[in-house]
């Protein structure tokens, strides 16, 4: 499959890039800043552009050529990254004070974000599409498995290479430099990929077109409405979200390297890669087992081609902003009571989410082999 090896080979440093990047940039700010709450600060600036945009972003995903859009995010995170380089060389050698310095890495986090509610849907919507057969194929099915391997190995390499980097370099921006090479590599490979499954959707000609609010607006809530619709998918990104949202431990990662282990930035790469460790050990063993009988615990996120899009859009308002507002919550409260008490009261939480859930969402704990149709 010529299309998916295109996919995975760009993808793959693409996310470990960024996965790095994502290392550097806690480390960095805590480095600078001593202070737990404004780390925490770093989710809240990736996430409030995913609340404000992801339904304009994905009724847009529905109305133009996904592949182009994929390659412009990729374009538009090494952009970025280039910038986040230059504003972290200049924060470290005081040209734009502390205080300065750490507004600019606030908004060129934002920027991030911007970018991020664009790529993660289009990435996810343009993949049926590349592959023979569509979102009903086992190939599919296969190839969302290989993907969360590679997920899984990135974000393992990925903050381990940063911490060792930031250690011999004694500077972040470098991991910056390379993050944003990895997503222009990426940019590069999606050029040659080529959509193979028939486009029914009815698309805008232009991105002029795509925003005016005759196009724009109607069924701009459709994908809200598809997954209200679908209590097992709802209940399983509403399961993620209030989970990850209280269990956010990962952002005070840096506290822990710095302050309590005293493991330095190589520590923080190995403390940020290793719930990824066993992730990929399951992820592999996923890749080569039968389909599951009983998928309540693993389901995947299905929709019309036409509505992708738009449901990939609010489930990265779930799914993503959850990770970068927990992390905001998790500093919130390390700033008060202390990064211990953080961690434990987010675990407990986490743990009364998954009880209720799986007491309220029957539908989602019956669901049986993921390629069943009604």
């Amino acid at each position: 499959m010529r299309n998916y090896r295109l996919f995975a080979a760009g993808w793959l440093p693409a996310v470990i890039g960024l996965q790095m990047q994502a290392t550097a940039l806690g480390w960095e700010v805590y480095e600078r800043t001593h202070d737990a709450f404004l780390l925490g600060c770093i989710g809240l600036a990736r996430a409030l552009p995913t609340f404000l945009l992801a339904l304009p972003a994905g009724r847009l995903i529905d109305l133009l050529d996904r592949r182009r859009v994929l390659i412009t995010t990729q374009l538009g995170f090494a952009g970025a990254g280039t910038l986040l380089a230059f504003g972290s060389f200049a924060w470290e050698r005081g040209w734009l004070g502390s205080v300065g310095g750490l507004w600019l890495m606030y908004g060129l986090i934002s920027l991030f974000g911007c970018v991020r509610v664009f790529n993660g849907p289009s990435r996810s919507s343009l993949l049926p599409r590349i592959l023979p057969g569509g979102a009903a194929s086992d190939t599919f099915h296969n190839a969302v498995t290989w993907n969360s391997g590679v997920f899984q190995f990135s974000s393992t390499v990925g903050p381990i290479i940063a911490g060792l980097l930031i250690w011999w370099l004694k500077a972040a921006w470098p991991v910056y430099a390379l993050a944003a090479a990895g997503c222009l590599w990426f940019a590069w490979t999606s050029s040659f990929i080529r959509e193979i499954e028939p486009d029914t959707r009815v698309r805008a000609g232009s991105l002029i077109d795509a925003m005016r609010p005759s196009a724009l607006l109607p069924g701009i809530l459709e994908g809200v409405r598809h997954l209200w619709r679908e209590p097992v998918v709802f209940g399983a990104i509403a399961l993620d979200l209030f989970a990850v949202l209280l269990g956010g431990a990962t952002a005070l990662m840096p506290v822990y390297a710095k302050d309590i282990l005293h493991v330095g930035p190589t520590g923080l790469g190995a403390l940020r890669a290793a719930p990824y460790v066993g992730a990929l050990v399951m992820a592999m063993n996923l890749a080569f087992r039968p389909a599951f009988k009983k998928a309540g615990r693993t389901p995947l996120l299905s929709a019309p081609d036409a509505l992708r899009g738009r449901v990939a859009a609010v489930n990265s308002v779930f799914i993503e902003t959850s990770n970068e507002v927990g992390g905001f919550e998790s500093g919130l409260v390390a700033k008060f009571f202390g990064p211990v008490a953080s961690v434990v009261s987010g675990g407990i939480g986490t743990l009364l989410v998954v009880v209720l859930t799986a007491i309220g969402v029957k539908e989602l704990r019956r669901l049986g082999r993921l390629t069943e149709r009604k």
